[in-house]
């Protein structure tokens, strides 16, 4: 169980307060043409399907870098001007946005994998960017394309190099990839996990174990898996589902950290609306059959800012410690757009 001092409350509040009244307005505009009386026929609709096309509300998703010293107290970095990537910095597609970042250091080289939302069919596919120091980023190329969605590129590195598995819910499965020429091609190995609407699901490797969280579309239950090889046959945890009926705490968030003995999980809260924060739990106890977590006093460890890129909420973090000690991580954040117009030529575009 965890709570919240009153000024987080507060803030959570009116976030939440502004965003029901955006909507209120902009579902007043179409309720206008909702009632018009249907005696008008086809031009009734005409003119309401006209207004949908010309106003339209769309969530503008960036990736920002954030430091922090003891893994529990993340901010912008002095010097580093957030968002690092944008819709903007992708050269090869019409994005929309960019969003669910990982990120992994290979020979003092920082690779950054990230969900694209192509704008030709409105499907996410894996985008890569690079950087020297972890800070600045350039954006590279397309590295994965599905003729399903793609997003929550959650890449590692195994004992014979690097893997990704993707969000593939619309394959309903969890489909693993390796890299055979990192970091640019990546070949589907096989299927981990089958039959269901597998969402942003999470691996790492502790106590000589593969484990997998993983959750459903919903969002508001959260299964454990676990595995003695990485391709080999994954077994429902006996505690599994671990969370039920949560939508504050369930959903994956980012990495799992496995650090100086303790592992620490990142997790959305989706309740009253998508990207809200993320919060981190401590694993306390995890094997075949027993599993236990408690919440870090420092939550959420991610949320909204109120203003810029972030302003209307995060979703996903990947932090890393590097050489110095200091952590480094990737995180996205959102604010609502209103794009006004018919077509992209002639848009008009509105940053709530």
């Amino acid at each position: 169980m965890f709570t919240f001092d009153d000024n987080k409350e507060r803030e959570n509040a009116d976030t939440k307060e502004g965003i029901m009244s955006l909507d209120l307005g902009l579902n007043k505009i179409f309720q206008k043409f909702d009632t018009l009386s249907v005696g008008n026929g086809k031009n009734i609709a005409f003119f309401k399907n006209l207004a949908r096309s010309f106003l339209r509300r769309r969530c503008e998703w960036c990736i920002g870098i954030y430091v922090c010293q003891s893994l529990f107290n993340f901010d912008s970095p002095d010097g580093i001007n957030n968002p690092v990537l944008t819709a903007k910095d992708i050269t090869d597609v019409p994005a929309l946005f960019v969003a669910d970042p990982f990120m992994v250091c290979d020979r003092n080289k920082w690779y950054m994998f990230f969900e694209v939302l192509n704008g030709r069919d409105n499907k996410g596919d894996i985008g890569l960017a690079t950087s020297d120091d972890g800070l600045k980023w350039h954006y590279q190329q397309i590295v994965l394309d599905e003729a399903f969605h793609l997003s929550y590129p959650y890449v590692f590195k195994g004992d014979d190099g690097y893997y990704m598995i993707p969000e593939t819910y619309e394959a309903n499965s969890v489909r693993l990839y390796k890299a055979v020429n990192f970091p640019n091609q990546w070949s589907f190995v096989k299927t981990l996990l089958e039959g269901s609407d597998y969402v942003d699901s999470s691996i790492f490797y502790c106590n000589e174990m593969w484990w997998m969280f993983t959750t459903s579309f919903k969002g508001n239950i959260l299964r454990l898996y676990y595995a003695t090889d990485l391709i080999g046959n994954w077994i429902e945890h006996p505690k599994s589902p671990v969370i039920q009926e949560n939508l504050n705490i369930a959903r994956p968030g980012g990495r799992v950290v496995v650090n100086d003995g303790k592992i620490f999980r990142y997790t959305q809260d989706v309740e009253d609306f998508y990207g809200n924060q993320v919060r981190v739990f401590e694993i306390t106890e995890l094997t075949h059959t027993t599993y236990q977590e408690v919440a870090v006093t420092n939550n959420p460890i991610i949320k909204a800012s109120g203003r810029g890129w972030n302003k209307i909420g995060m979703h996903n973090i990947d932090p890393h410690q590097t050489e110095n000690g200091q952590w480094l991580a990737c995180v996205d954040g959102y604010r609502i757009v209103f794009v006004f117009g018919f077509g992209e030529r002639y848009n008009f575009i509105w940053r709530y």
